[in-house]
């Protein structure tokens, strides 16, 4: 969409770059501990609330890069630099923007957008859209009335369609000497903002498609059987569809969703899916990472070179450590597969006492499924319990069925009415295409989450589901997936990883959904964000004490996020944060080293507190 996409030499756009700056410009903030000893660029000192902050460089202050400077960046990036406009901005006849305003509207285009704002593909191909919406601050959805305001939100400003790692580099480069908030984004497959950002310049490393397969691994680590190579951009069915055409088929790890990239905050954040009770995460199974580091260098990370960091990647945390350009992992012979749908809905029971003792049924055998070796998948939301799909990996119908058979005569003796089926499938990746369903993208949610650990589900299983209980009783969704990443990884391979070892014990994920317009007031905002941390999600942490929150799918607003992420490997990521990035050119919310990281002015600006 040509008219969504603006070259920065439009020149009329940069003007703004010249408006004087509220506050002072510093070069150092101050010297305080934990602050960057050798900044880049300046700071500009804010005082918000009764604090002192300094703060990233942003359109409208004065050290924010001259039209001169975005010319010859632009220039040295091979002209791929772009002025960002939301996704939905030809829908609006004008787009007000922090660097000018614009003409945009395009019927066409907007009947285009408002068709496919709901399609996950479609707004992975877009530069800078965020799949859910929430944390754009939903400024400029489709609309059928043109006059409508569109502004920028949270989107950010400027971004950069990588191409090459020297374009890669060099993005790294410019944001960390002038001091600019940097956003790494591939698919925008976040639930937590992370591929978006108030006034950030965003690298897009979409475009490294590459996929090479090796029969042996011969590079760093003991391993030395099948692997995978992907580029940065690399989404999983596209690496799924390689390795089936391989003869005999293979696999990997993967994420449920087919359209999760699978080499930048996915391994970052761990990586989790069906086959993780037998390989572990995605993580786990990393050989070799391709990177560019904080201060602009391509590196290689594995378990002889700079193992640190590659340690650190496994897992540590998504957009804190370097770029990936490209990640190798270890790949698996595919097995025959059987999967099982059950679904209890209003068309079944309107007792929502018999539905949550149906729940509580289901859930009671969550240890059971987990080792037995079962990957689950389920929804709790309103009346109605999800369960699409119950996986046995490498069994056969009659294998898979006897496994589940006393939940079915449970909810028999229950009385209950289910609709069920049963499907094996000659290869679990045909069966990821058939009962894996495709997600929809243009949701404006808060999201929460919670691991149940074996010994909590065994020893406090009813108030788990009082947890359950008050997570829907608040308006909130529940989604689960039954898995023990320590279940078939050896143990010795454990610590191989920044996992944290809580993951090693659990046998439910849950996900935590509090539907939320992005353009609700902040007085809403707060409240909601208050519910979710403190009454859905502090259910489940005070039912399964045990447990753990995994970054990619949790509160990042939880009390101590740190340990609720990472356990006892938090203070080794805190080291490697500061020495591969101690400037902090990279940011998401909530990982290593952000503690005195905040975003200012109502979730503007990013600013260091002093």
């Amino acid at each position: 969409m040509k008219s969504t996409v603006v070259n920065v030499l439009g020149g009329a756009l940069l003007l703004a770059h010249g408006i004087a700056a509220a506050g002072v410009e510093t070069t150092s903030p101050f010297g305080s501990p934990g602050l960057p000893t050798k900044p880049y660029g300046k700071w500009v000192s804010k005082k918000w609330q009764g604090s002192n902050y300094a703060c990233k460089c942003f359109p409208g202050d004065s050290c924010w890069p001259s039209t001169r400077d975005w010319q010859t960046f632009n220039n040295t990036v091979g002209g791929t630099l772009r002025v960002n406009t939301p996704p939905s901005a030809p829908c609006y006849n004008t787009f007000q923007g922090p660097l000018g305003n614009i003409n945009t509207y395009n019927a066409a285009q907007c009947a285009n957008i408002t068709t496919n704002f709901p399609n996950e593909q479609f707004q992975i191909d877009l530069p800078t859209a965020g799949l859910w919406s929430y944390f754009t601050n939903d400024t400029c959805r489709p609309t059928a009335n043109p006059s409508d305001s569109c502004t920028l939100g949270y989107y950010p400003v400027l971004y950069l369609t990588a191409k090459t790692v020297g374009h890669i580099q060099a993005g790294i480069n410019f944001a960390r000497d002038n001091n600019l908030r940097l956003v790494v984004r591939n698919t925008g497959h976040d639930f937590l903002g992370r591929s978006v950002g108030w006034g950030a310049l965003v690298i897009n490393t979409h475009s490294f498609q590459e996929i090479s397969l090796s029969n042996t691994w011969n590079g760093a680590g003991a391993y030395d059987g099948p692997a995978i190579t992907v580029g940065a951009g690399v989404q999983a069915i596209n690496a799924l569809k390689r390795l089936h055409n391989v003869d005999p088929p293979r696999i990997m790890v993967t994420g449920e969703c087919a359209t999760v990239g699978i080499a930048g905050g996915l391994p970052q954040g761990g990586g989790h899916g069906p086959w993780t009770n037998r390989e572990g995460f995605l993580a786990d199974t990393a050989l070799e990472f391709k990177v560019v580091t904080a201060d602009g260098e391509l590196r290689t990370a594995d378990e002889k070179t700079n193992s640190d960091l590659f340690w650190a990647l496994r897992g540590g945390g998504p957009a804190s450590f370097a770029v990936i350009v490209s990640a190798t992992y270890k790949t698996f012979d595919d097995l025959a597969s059987t999967g099982i749908n059950i679904e209890i809905n209003p068309s079944h029971t309107t007792n929502s006492t018999l539905l949550w003792e149906a729940i509580t049924i289901f859930h009671g055998y969550s240890t059971h499924f987990v080792d037995n070796g079962l990957y689950v998948y389920y929804e709790v939301l309103g009346p109605l319990l999800r369960v699409h799909p119950i996986v046995g990996i490498g069994k056969t119908t009659t294998e898979l069925q006897a496994i589940v058979k006393p939940l079915f005569d449970d909810l028999n003796a229950l009385g209950v009415r289910y609709d069920t089926n049963t499907k094996t499938y000659t290869t679990f990746y045909d069966l990821y295409l058939d009962l894996f369903e495709a997600e929809s993208a243009g949701q404006s949610a808060l999201t929460g989450g919670w691991t149940i650990a074996k010994q909590d589900a065994l020893n406090n299983h009813t108030a788990i589901i009082e947890a359950f209980k008050t997570v829907i009783a608040n308006g909130g969704i529940m989604v689960g997936h039954m898995w023990n990443a320590g279940h078939g990884l050896p143990q010795k391979e454990w610590s191989k990883s920044a996992i944290n070892p809580r993951f090693r014990n659990v046998v439910d994920k849950l996900i935590t959904v509090l539907p939320l317009s992005g353009s609700a007031s902040l007085v809403d905002k707060a409240a909601a964000q208050k519910t979710l941390t403190y009454v859905i999600d502090g259910a489940l942490r005070a039912a399964a004490p045990n447990g753990a929150a995994y970054v990619n799918e949790a509160d990042p607003f939880q009390p101590n996020w740190q340990t609720a992420f990472w356990g006892t490997n938090y203070p080794a990521l805190l080291k490697a944060r500061q020495k591969w990035d101690p400037n902090g050119v990279f940011y998401a919310v909530s990982t290593p080293g952000t503690e005195a990281w905040e975003q200012i002015e109502y979730g503007t600006r990013l600013c260091k507190k002093l």
